[in-house]
């Protein structure tokens, strides 16, 4: 899934990221933790892996998107 940084603190590593379909959801430092992330722009795109559905869908991993 993609998204669009929407809100971001470098100092907690953590912010939220609005999806192609309109949702957003927040991510915490360990959705950076084990990718090259060091710092993310309000208005980037990003890849993210997330877990659950509906109401409980929470994001696992944000990244850069590295394919064209």
């Amino acid at each position: 899934m993609q998204g669009t940084v929407s809100r971001y603190d470098s100092e907690s590593f953590a912010g939220a990221v609005l999806t192609d379909t309109g949702i957003e959801l927040p991510f915490t430092v360990h959705a950076v933790a084990d990718t090259p992330v060091r710092h993310l722009r309000v208005g980037q795109r990003v890849r993210l892996e997330t877990s659950g559905s509906g109401a409980d869908l929470t994001v696992t991993k944000v990244d850069f998107i590295t394919e064209l």
